[in-house]
């Protein structure tokens, strides 16, 4: 749904895009991940061409919008919603107002719009709060009502600019959960960019971590956790550095198989639980669990966990 290929942007002489690839998939949330400065604004700046990348091309939906302009460019854009990190909702405006807005600037008719934006707002969880003002809503409320204006247009694809980070964590959650819904029941594919690792873990199929303009890792959350070195897997477990010759093992899907108990019956080895922990992913149960094992069968018990379909890591 969104390719973009080579993204280079650079502002003077700092360089906020490097030869940036990205690839979204149809219907998937996309995460990017990285710290202020990464890059991750000035990316999804570039992907409705907010900012004209200086090289590189950009494609949604199979349309390439670095090649397009004017009145053609703004046409694509009514097919990419945009939620914004601070609302950015028209005070003088009443709720109903602020969802109708951009279909007033797509020229719909007036029935249509009220129409499609008492719909929007019982989608969000804000029916009968049309007639309300922005002061009167909570941040919670006031990022339902931008998600229903970024919704207007029915787009294909929806941008999150740190749509929770000024929310508190029961509402970033919510929020979170209205964002995992619409992209089931209306089929949208939804990146959106944060800092917050937790974001990433409750609800997206897929990320990119950034640093420096660069894209470091990128894929399914599963194939990067079955990634030997993946730093999605060390971010979400932050153990400690191991030890030459600890072993560190990843599991998915497999917390309550007794694993390692097995190993230790069936071979002459002795297990030393070092750290671990399990973390509840959009993609499931995944596990990361330190070991060191010692003894005289450690490289058959190594194979055989290896062979259960483990991801088994030997610190040099």
């Amino acid at each position: 749904m969104i390719q973009a290929s080579g993204l280079r942007k650079s502002y003077g002489r700092t360089v906020a895009l490097d030869g940036v690839d990205l690839h979204v998939r149809p219907g998937e949330i996309f995460g990017v991940l990285g710290q202020s400065g990464a890059g991750k604004s000035t990316l999804l700046r570039c992907v409705n061409l907010l900012e004209r990348p200086d090289s590189g091309t950009v494609t949604v939906a199979g349309q390439d919008l670095t090649a397009l302009g004017g009145r053609e460019l703004n046409r694509a854009r009514t097919r990419i919603g945009m939620i914004h990190q601070h609302f950015a909702l028209l005070s003088s405006r009443t709720v109903a107002g602020n969802v109708a807005f951009p279909l007033e600037v797509m020229g719909v008719p007036r029935a249509e719009r009220e129409r499609r934006t008492a719909e929007l707002l019982d989608l969000v969880g804000l029916g009968g709060r049309g007639g309300d003002r922005p002061g009167q809503l909570s941040g919670g409320q006031k990022q339902r009502v931008g998600i229903a204006r970024a919704l207007a247009g029915n787009p294909d694809v929806l941008l999150s600019d740190e749509a929770t980070s000024a929310l508190d964590p029961g509402t970033t959650e919510s929020i979170l959960g209205l964002l995992r819904r619409l992209n089931g029941e209306l089929g949208l594919t939804i990146l959106l960019i944060t800092h917050e690792m937790n974001v990433v873990k409750s609800v997206c199929d897929s990320v990119a971590i950034m640093a420096a303009g660069r894209v470091l890792e990128s894929g399914t959350i599963a194939d990067l956790i079955r990634t030997p070195g993946s730093r999605l897997t060390r971010e979400i477990f932050p153990l400690p550095d191991p030890a030459p010759g600890d072993v560190t093992i990843t599991f998915t899907g497999r917390a309550d198989e007794p694993v390692i108990s097995e190993v230790v019956r069936k071979f002459d080895v002795d297990v030393n639980i070092l750290g671990g922990a399990i973390e509840n992913l959009s993609a499931g149960s995944v596990g990361r669990l330190r070991v060191g094992l010692t003894g005289a069968e450690r490289s058959g018990a190594l194979d055989y966990l290896a062979g259960r379909g483990l991801l088994v890591e030997v610190a040099a």
